[in-house]
């Protein structure tokens, strides 16, 4: 069986750091080798090994692991994307309504729980805040530190324009870039690699349920900041705007729990919301901030946390998303005006801004129609070529480019070979225009006539936002259609060879570069072929092809058509955006995955999508559920809890409180499901130790308080660390006070369908499948569910991968 080395993973961390520092919890219940019973026996006194009814066999692939030679890492990784991941855990979305919970529910009165709503909008817009300011800092270092790149690098071309010796500029424009972009690659590829890339594939994952490790880390905001400045400012094909997302996620997670574990400081506020389902809630929040921030487009925002985002959504947490959206687009507005000069004018509310589009000048009519869906039928392919060759380019970094030394250099690499290609290209241009008039914020006159400059330079030697915003408004006459086209296929295969890099970089302005560019080409051309009829105006045309562009390559329909509308100022256009954005999704979802869930794949995440496989009604609960199951006595002895827990064989997280009841039916007992309890509580039980000597279980125990395991959340301690003397283990520990009593039951019957559904709605963990005596037989957890998907021969079932 194919198994990823560890480097692969989006955290970079090797497990065994991550459980030294107690960062991460075991693997699932059912998921570990131990699930098949491959573990060492306990005594049957400790607990119950019940239920034998799974014929999922995954014993083959466990022996072929637990047997294999350790070997020295080769010089390919073997990786195979039929695969699943086990060192992905799982968030515990569902609450465990045990005694505690609920009795500080009833305690709760109205008044008390109108302050709770009270701080959330209060998060909610310290979220939206913050997320601005973050923004806003990007946004100012961005502009100085590349204006004097810019202007260092201009006058030295102009220098040697006149004297001869060309190449020297071209070195220190290679060597500027490379030096800028090693320093944020080595940031990232040493200390915090779940920074690279633009954040927003993890951030799904963390909002599907899947725990990332080090994904939501203070640590991680201030790497992704640091690394998204210096990878624009070095010249690479990306933008800004996509890890704002990643920026806003992380704020919304370390303000709505009022404490930082990098900094070690715990505020003593918002304890409350210290579980998973609410910072899930308020991640979705930080997102949609992180979208408004980027793009100034508030709605889109919260549509991009509904459609690419949050796997769970409640009617009340869109008006505080809402709202914190607003928040950030109006601090960064605020404070960019104030820089800018124009303190009470508002008029930047994104960190891009695609100027307004006129509509009187640049309308569209009904024979218009036909023209934008066959550029909804270009983006789609060009987009699918763009993910196509993406994904080959990044196995073959799985393969061969998985340490950090060598991805440091493969950065460093793409930044001297995007200076190459420009000032290459800019050098053979001589497309020149007359510098009057222009918007261009760096001419290179080169080799034009004085007053003329080099309409290639526009494209290159500039920040590609402002690229973009030259694309869509510039004058018909503008560009060169040779200049255009050379430019559009350059740009289409440095961004995909840039994504993907360990840097911290977005997708989003790159693809609508690419976009206006061939957009305008393309309404250059019907110019041509109309004779200049008014209609074939080509901004309008930029603007269509950079939505068909990034429609192609990242799938988004109902957000992106909001957030073009938004970033326009312009109502008129969205009847074509959505019909461009619709073309390019059908087209280029029938060859190949957006880039986002490319990339989840490509990582081997457990991910759950909204429905089951369509042809997956053949298989019941029984057949995909996890067996044996490892489950605990009501009153257990603390000894055995230990052992259970300790056992690296098993490493399960969810354990079924069963109790043994005699059966009428039938001679003999019958261990009834009587709860589920969670290894998290069970090493908070451990750690207060709470638990009566076996002679005295009428003694009170020492009463814990839901506090106890806030203050614990969200990285318990491992086992190894909790010290229980020999005494102490034979102990008695009760486990009714802190079982969840209620827990999600299915019967073993049950279709794969009805049971995905009933997970993926509710944000489970854990399911147990029970018989029709309530006897466990099975457990059913996140990976037992996303073994199984659907390719093109059919229903299929993943290998799983202890990586």
């Amino acid at each position: 069986m194919a198994n990823v080395a560890k480097k692969v993973s989006w955290s970079g961390r090797d497990r065994d750091d991550d459980e030294r520092a107690g960062e991460t919890t075991p693997l699932l219940n059912g998921s570990g080798p131990g699930a098949a019973g491959s573990g060492r026996q306990l005594t049957p006194s400790s607990f119950l090994r019940i239920g034998q009814l799974s014929n999922v066999d995954l014993n083959e692939d466990i022996h072929e692991l637990e047997t294999e030679v350790p070997r020295q890492r080769p010089n390919e990784i073997p990786h195979n994307e039929k695969l699943l991941s086990l060192k992905y855990e799982s968030l515990d979305y569902d609450n465990s309504e045990n005694q505690l919970f609920l009795e500080e529910e009833r305690r709760i009165n109205h008044a008390a729980f109108r302050t709770v709503e009270i701080k959330r909008w209060v998060i909610c817009a310290m979220i939206g805040i913050l997320t601005g300011l973050v923004a806003c800092f990007i946004d100012i270092v961005v502009e100085n530190l590349a204006g004097l790149k810019y202007r260092v690098v201009k006058d030295n071309i102009d220098k040697f324009t006149a004297k001869g010796g060309l190449s020297f500029s071209l070195l220190l424009w290679a060597t500027l870039n490379a030096s800028v972009v090693m320093v944020g690659s080595l940031i990232v590829a040493f200390i915090e690699p779940v920074a690279a890339g633009s954040g927003i594939p993890q951030i799904k994952c963390y909002l599907n349920g899947v725990k990332i490790p080090h994904v939501v880390r203070l640590k991680t905001l201030v790497i992704k900041v640091c690394g998204v400045i210096l990878s624009v400012v070095g010249g690479l094909a990306v933008g800004k705007e996509g890890p704002m997302i990643h920026s806003g996620s992380v704020i919304a997670a370390g303000i709505s729990q009022g404490r930082s574990t990098s900094l070690k400081r715990d505020f003593k506020i918002f304890e409350y919301f210290r579980r998973d389902t609410e910072k899930r809630d308020f991640v979705s929040a930080g997102a949609a901030a992180g979208v408004s921030a980027a793009f100034g487009a508030p709605v889109g925002g919260v549509l991009f946390s509904l459609e690419e985002g949050a796997s769970f959504w409640n009617q009340f947490l869109t008006w505080r998303i809402f709202f914190a959206s607003m928040i950030s687009t109006f601090t960064l507005n605020s404070v960019l005006s104030v820089y800018h000069g124009n303190a009470w004018d508002l008029s930047s509310p994104g960190l891009i801004n695609f100027g307004r589009f006129d509509s009187e000048k640049m309308g569209y009519t009904i024979q218009e129609i036909p023209i934008f869906i066959f550029m909804g039928v270009v983006g789609g392919i060009l987009g699918a070529l763009f993910n196509a060759l993406n994904y080959w380019l990044t196995m073959f970094r799985i393969r061969y480019i998985h340490r950090p030394c060598l991805q440091v250099v493969e950065a460093m690499l793409v930044a001297a070979v995007t200076a190459t290609v420009g000032f290459v290209m800019i050098y053979c241009s001589r497309d020149c225009q007359p510098i009057q008039g222009s918007s261009v914020a760096y001419p290179l006159q080169l080799f034009c006539a004085d007053g003329e400059y080099n309409s290639m330079a526009t494209a290159f030697f500039n920040t590609p936002e402002k690229s973009v915003v030259n694309l869509f408004h510039d004058p018909p006459g503008s560009y060169n259609p040779m200049t255009l086209g050379m430019f559009t296929l350059m740009y289409f295969f440095l961004a995909c060879w840039t994504y993907g890099l360990t840097v911290s970089a977005g997708v989003f302005i790159p693809s609508l570069l690419i976009g206006a560019a061939w957009g305008r080409l393309f309404g250059i051309s019907l110019s041509y072929l109309t004779k200049g009829s008014i209609w074939a105006d080509p901004g309008k045309y930029a603007l269509m092809g950079a939505a068909a562009q990034l429609g192609g390559i990242v799938r988004m329909t109902l957000s992106l058509t909001v957030i073009m509308m938004e970033a326009t100022g312009n109502v008129t256009y969205g009847f074509p955006i959505m019909l461009v954005l619709m073309t390019a999704k059908i087209v280029g979802d029938y060859f190949v995955e957006g880039l986002y869930d490319m990339h989840i794949q490509l990582q081997s995440v457990p991910f759950l999508h909204w429905e089951a496989p369509v042809t997956s009604h053949s298989l019941t609960a029984r057949e995909v559920m996890s067996t044996p199951v490892t489950c605990l006595r009501r009153i257990e002895r603390v000894g055995t809890v230990v052992d259970i827990l300790s056992d690296t064989s098993s490493n399960h997280n969810g354990f079924p409180v069963v109790e043994s009841n005699p059966d009428t039916t039938q001679a003999g007992w019958v261990a009834g499901l009587r709860g589920l309890i969670l290894r998290s509580q069970l090493i908070v039980l451990l750690k207060h130790k709470v638990f009566v000597e076996r002679a005295n279980l009428s003694l009170v125990q020492r009463r814990l308080k839901l506090k106890d395991f806030r203050d614990a959340y969200p990285r318990f301690p491992p086992i190894q660390s909790i010290h229980v003397s020999q005494d102490e283990r034979e102990c008695m520990i009760d486990l009714s006070e802190f079982m969840n009593p209620s827990p999600y039951t299915v019967p073993q019957e049950a279709s794969l369908p009805r049971v995905f559904k009933l997970f993926r709605a509710l944000g489970l963990r854990h399911l147990v499948v029970v018989d029709n005596r309530n006897e466990v037989v099975g457990m059913v957890t996140r990976k037992d569910l996303a073994r199984y998907r659907l390719g093109k021969e059919g229903l299929e079932e993943l290998s799983l991968a202890q990586t």
